[in-house]
């Protein structure tokens, strides 16, 4: 028989690889939005990177996690909607009726999907986020809150409010993402659009969260 080696690495050093090939992948991927998306959609699409850089290390998010989620979260964009619903219906990702009334959330999950694709194995709560970004979700992680966030205040962002948005981000990041919803909901209501269940489910989570700590 021969000898077996084990070779131990050094945690140190796996952190350092790990850095690395995080950093590669999210090139690799902002450069692939780059020739997917618009010059306006890239262009946001930058801006959440530059914010979510900004903020994850006041709320102790890993930097790269948030890059690269920042970087896919829109890769599906710029896919026509019959075409997003169809591959979605067709990739099993329907969740909610409103999924088809609403068909604008589905960008998100499907980018999440492509990732995968392009990646093989991604953390799940990078593919959270990048699925739930325009809806939220009950129970949100911290990344998913800043991705949620952070694609409603990037700078590009121009609107009544975007500012002390943009603020309260660097501040709080549960009351940043309780105040995108309620934006959000409000604005819809006002324009007599659909709301998503989701992002109602998702407000009323935080709220009953923050009546707990009361």
């Amino acid at each position: 028989m021969g000898i077996v080696i084990q070779v131990v690495i050094p945690l140190a050093l796996k952190q350092k690889i790990y850095a690395k090939e995080i950093k590669m992948e999210i090139s690799y991927i902002r450069n692939l939005a780059g020739r997917l998306l618009s010059f306006d959609k890239f262009k946001h699409v930058i801006g959440v990177e530059a914010l979510v850089r900004d903020v994850a290390p006041l709320y102790g998010i890993s930097v790269e996690a948030a890059c690269l989620a920042a970087v896919a979260h829109d890769l599906a964009k710029d896919l026509p909607i019959e075409e997003q619903k169809a591959e979605a219906q067709a990739r099993k990702l329907i969740e909610y009726p409103e999924d088809l009334l609403v068909p604008q959330v589905l960008h998100g999950r499907l980018a999440a999907l492509k990732l995968q694709e392009y990646l093989g194995a991604v953390d799940q709560d990078i593919l959270n986020a990048i699925a739930y970004h325009t809806t939220g979700r009950p129970g949100m992680s911290p990344l998913e809150m800043l991705i949620y966030t952070a694609d409603c205040a990037e700078p590009e962002r121009s609107y009544p409010g975007v500012d002390k948005l943009r603020e309260k981000l660097y501040h709080d990041l549960v009351e940043a993402t309780l105040a995108g919803m309620e934006m959000s909901i409000a604005n819809l209501q006002r324009l007599g659009k659909a709301i998503h269940p989701l992002t109602r489910c998702a407000r009323d989570f935080i709220l009953e969260a923050k009546n707990k700590e009361a």
